[in-house]
């Protein structure tokens, strides 16, 4: 069975040459138990909420398989937090998790998979490598934001199971680096057959999609 590696929430505010002036992204793992509510872990926050956090980014998940990925590439270590992620699993195919999928974690807690992880300034500052959004970008290894479908405790060692899939195809890998026409369709058909919902930050690149199709 899949795992929830390691749990992670916010160790401090760092200072950032962004224009909200600090950062979130220091996350740390924690080895005791988490309380999980719809806006994301207990104690963790997020500085920049007008593009981090929400009901659709309450938690951000990340593979050790490709994190492992990108410590062989940089030859640094990559510890469970450094990508800004509550969640490092081992054993679970994230970016192959299909939009709308949801895992149980634990005896409780329910997410769905809502959205693949855009790279931003903010985490090109984290990460201090040259050209690092593009060569995150250009990997196809996101990792996947999550909704909370029921709220429950976690702790790192607990299973992760794959409790539903919409059956669309449209997967969080695809949606990053292909997002296209077809798969817009694909989603909107799932949404109107009611196995999944489309959260806002898909609604938006939808529309612009279907803008430049329709041009």
């Amino acid at each position: 069975m899949a795992e929830l590696l390691e749990l992670c929430r916010v160790d401090k505010l760092i200072p950032d040459a962004g224009s909200v002036g600090v950062t979130a992204i220091d996350k740390r793992s924690v080895s005791e138990p988490l309380r999980v509510r719809p806006y994301g872990l207990y104690g963790d926050v997020q500085a920049d909420r007008k593009h981090h956090g929400g009901l659709s980014k309450a938690l951000y998940a990340y593979a050790q398989e490709d994190a492992e990925f990108w410590a062989a590439a940089l030859g640094r270590d990559i510890p469970a937090g450094l990508f800004g992620e509550n969640l490092r699993t081992a054993g679970l195919d994230v970016n192959g998790a299909e939009i709308g999928e949801r895992w149980r974690i634990g005896d409780e807690l329910v997410v769905e998979v809502t959205c693949p992880r855009e790279p931003c300034a903010t985490f090109q500052r984290r990460m201090g490598e040259r050209q690092w959004v593009k060569r995150f970008t250009e990997a196809g290894l996101p990792g996947a934001y999550l909704g909370i479908v029921k709220a429950g405790t976690i702790a790192a060692g607990d299973g992760i199971e794959v409790v539903s899939r919409p059956g669309h195809g449209v997967t969080v890998a695809s949606w990053f680096t292909s997002a296209d026409a077809r798969q817009v369709d694909a989603l909107e058909t799932a949404e109107r057959a009611g196995s999944m919902a489309i959260v806002p930050e898909l609604a938006h690149a939808m529309r612009k999609i279907a803008a430049r199709v329709s041009v």
